[in-house]
């Protein structure tokens, strides 16, 4: 494969249309294909003869990797754009980005990033108008910015903080003690933690949190690379000056080995909170410990028997959050019986006696409430697409003072019961953000502008929001945010960037994104959202109607809105990228399998390729209730429909089909994502280059199909800023060229 970088060219031809872009076929390694890996599924047999690259400490595996990406690399030093984006990208994450400050003890901290370093930087302060000074600094902590700052809490008494490290993209943490007044770094350091909060208990001693068992042969393993899958979430609690070894055991439940935990401590320090979860969707049981019922405490409990939880709520069939609680009574957000939330009340000495406190509403979805100013309560809701700020009672719910705000999101609200100052940070498509603060006073709220974030050369006037509606194939409407620069000509010829997600009821909302301004700027690039189903834009419904069997929905919903810019003048599909990254990842896949004429590039950042097989690694158990399972017959019917990996066409060889070949694709994935493993960007990347060009000859399959694969990075989280311009420039520079934008100023 000597000859891999040498004769990889694009050339390109003038004229609009599906044909103006031209590429020259490139010489993809061949991979072997073991055609005696066939799986049984209900009677249909599927072969999956890519199955040797799930084991990525192969060496096989590793030249397969190095070989794509010397085809990648050829492609993107052909992209003339690549280093004008370089400098433009760079230059444009150069600008002082804050996060809100919020409340420990009687000092206040918060996070600030001055720019091009690594990671942002915790800082504290004793009073808001004196300069912070640096707690931690992340960026001091590794040379190339691939150790991360992933989880902290600082002690009620503000003391001590704790802090939970990833190296390299992993979702596997270090937690380490740090004492605030002097900075020294505590002895103390816990191995294998893995989805968890921190919780300090008021008296300082120590906190809990949450670990998987250390997987075998730890000792010799490059954590993040292994696709062991991860069972038995654990509840531990560890007491400061110790060993991990000696850490109290306070939930197991091996029995559901594929129960997430989620925990924290009540406001008052007096009870533990748990919430066991069956998986990632919004779904959950609630138990609570209280502490004070322990007779000898936590220091002098059996380590032998779990903590005496209450199941207060148990079984999943609803999403209960706690919102605060005085004694017994207890307050909840939830979505029982209410698709778009609601606040409910239980005495916990009469468990099955529920109050509405705060009704579900008619359109709107209550995202979250928090508790302020003792007797009042901060609510977010949702509306279309949209967030809107009430505080209401605390006792009645009643609806007090509606703060206003512009069109856009809230990203971060930091709150205290006992306080009545809380800070709210806003942001948009084309506000960078705000951070205000809010004091509610006897006459009302008084607001103020605490931090106001600019980016040097950005002016939000020459850019315009459209929010449109579209009509999905089944007559559904679907909400997408249109972002360009003003007075564009609707005449099809933008190139246009669609971007979704639609999963797990997560919502899209408005955000500032800097590089979308670049692209907008120096390409002419219009921006699309689509807040498709499966998402949780109106609630649990929504989310519903794009999950399990639902799933192809959303692929209908995106494809809509695809249209929808191509017939209303926006772009044409040869201008039309499209992209997604994890369960967006899969949607990317999908709409190129089932409309590759209607795209002309997409990019599929870590997605889950292979919907047969990826309940078998690491976290992907986690995953069965949004997506069901191939080992039951009913899930693999409708699995098999729709999972990328299964559904490669040769479209020139369907005649229900215009498109002559597939886009222009990128399938992004990193060598330390643990939680969407690589072998599914990998498995998909070898079925494509086969299926469409290798086993071909003169195959109309020109435009490249190509793999990133990232070093000492992960699933995104605790990405450097260096690592998220050098995948921008790289899936950016891929995009131009394969849409034949050209750059402007």
């Amino acid at each position: 494969h000597k000859h891999l970088k040498a004769n990889i060219s694009l050339s390109f031809e003038s004229g609009m249309g599906s044909e103006c872009v031209v590429f020259e076929p490139l010489p993809y390694p061949v991979a072997r294909r073991d055609n005696n890996v066939v799986d049984n599924y209900h009677g249909v047999a599927i072969s999956d003869p890519y199955r040797w690259l799930e084991d990525p400490d192969s060496e096989e595996v590793k030249e397969f990797v190095k070989l794509q990406m010397n085809v990648t690399e050829s492609v993107l030093m052909d992209c003339d754009s690549r280093e004008k984006l370089r400098a433009s990208i760079t230059e444009s994450f150069d600008y002082p980005r804050y996060g809100c400050p919020f409340r420990r003890g009687n000092k206040n901290f918060y996070f600030h990033n001055p720019g091009l370093s690594p990671h942002r930087i915790l800082y504290m302060q004793d009073s808001l108008d004196e300069e912070g000074e640096v707690l931690l600094d992340p960026n001091q902590l590794s040379k190339d910015g691939t150790v991360a700052l992933r989880v902290y809490e600082i002690s009620h008494d503000a003391k001590y903080l704790a802090y939970g490290l990833s190296s390299s993209g992993s979702d596997w943490l270090t937690l380490q003690v740090m004492r605030v007044d002097d900075k020294t770094i505590e002895p103390d350091k816990l191995s294998w933690v893995k989805f968890t909060s921190i919780s300090w208990t008021h008296d300082t001693k120590g906190f809990f949190y949450c670990r998987f068992p250390a997987p075998k042969d730890s000792q010799h393993m490059d954590a993040g690379t292994e696709v062991n899958v991860n069972h038995n979430h654990q509840l531990y609690y560890h007491f400061l000056g110790t060993k991990q070894s000696e850490d109290i055991l306070c939930w197991d439940n091996l029995e559901n080995p594929t129960h997430i935990l989620e925990t924290r401590l009540s406001d008052d320090g007096k009870y533990l909170l748990m919430n066991i979860c069956q998986g990632a969707v919004p779904l959950n049981k609630f138990y609570c410990c209280n502490l004070s019922t322990l007779p000898n405490g936590l220091e002098g409990h059996n380590r032998e028997v779990i903590l005496p939880f209450v199941k207060v709520v148990d079984d999943c069939e609803a999403r209960y959050d706690v919102v605060a609680n005085d004694d017994t009574m207890f307050t909840f957000l939830t979505n029982k019986e209410a698709p778009r939330y609601k606040v409910v009340r239980v005495d916990l000495k009469k468990p099955d006696v529920w109050i509405e406190v705060l009704q579900e509403s008619k359109k709107d979805v209550i995202e979250s409430v928090l508790p302020i100013n003792r007797n009042q309560m901060i609510v977010t809701y949702l509306s279309d697409c949209k967030h809107v700020l009430h505080i209401r009672d605390f006792e009645s719910g009643h609806l007090l003072h509606m703060l206003p705000i512009d069109i856009g999101s809230i990203d971060y609200i930091s709150a205290r019961r006992e306080d009545s100052m809380f800070f709210v940070k806003f942001s948009s498509f084309i506000n960078p953000g705000v951070v205000y603060r809010y004091d509610l006073k006897p006459t009302g709220p008084n607001s103020k502008v605490l931090r106001k974030i600019v980016v040097p050369g950005f002016d939000q006037a020459e850019y315009q929001v459209n929010q449109v509606f579209v009509h999905s194939k089944d007559g559904t409407r679907v909400p997408a945010f249109i972002v360009a620069r003003k007075d564009i000509e609707l005449d099809g010829s933008h190139p246009c960037l669609l971007y979704g997600y639609g999963g797990y009821g997560i919502s899209l909302t408005p955000s500032f994104d800097n590089t979308r301004v670049v692209l907008a700027r120096h390409l002419g690039v219009v921006f699309c959202v689509a807040n498709i189903r499966g998402g949780g834009e109106y609630g649990e419904e929504w989310h519903q109607a794009g999950s399990l069997a639902n799933k192809q929905n959303s692929f209908d919903d995106f494809v809509s809105v695809a249209e929808y810019l191509v017939s209303n003048g926006y772009t044409n599909p040869s201008k039309l990228c499209i992209e997604g990254g994890s369960n967006g990842g899969i949607l990317i896949g999908a709409c190129i399998n089932q409309r590759p004429e209607l795209f002309g590039c997409a990019l599929a950042h870590v997605g889950v390729m292979d919907m047969l097989r990826y309940h078998k690694f690491t976290i992907g158990h986690a995953w069965v209730h949004e997506f069901g399972c191939s080992d039951n017959e009913d899930d693999f019917r409708y699995l098999i429909k729709y999972s990328p990996l299964h559904n490669v066409r040769r479209p020139w060889e369907d005649p229900s089909t215009k498109a002559t070949q597939y886009p222009s694709c990128m399938l992004l994935t990193a060598d330390h994502d643990d939680r969407v493993v690589p072998l599914h960007t990998l498995k998909l990347l070898a079925t494509m280059q086969h299926e469409l060009c290798t086993s071909v000859k003169n195959s109309p399959q020109v435009n490249p199909i190509i793999g990133r694969i990232s070093r000492k990075s992960g699933h995104g989280c605790g990405s450097s800023t260096q690592i998220m311009i050098d995948k921008s420039v790289d899936c950016y520079s891929f995009m131009v060229k394969a849409l034949g934008a050209s750059w402007i100023g």
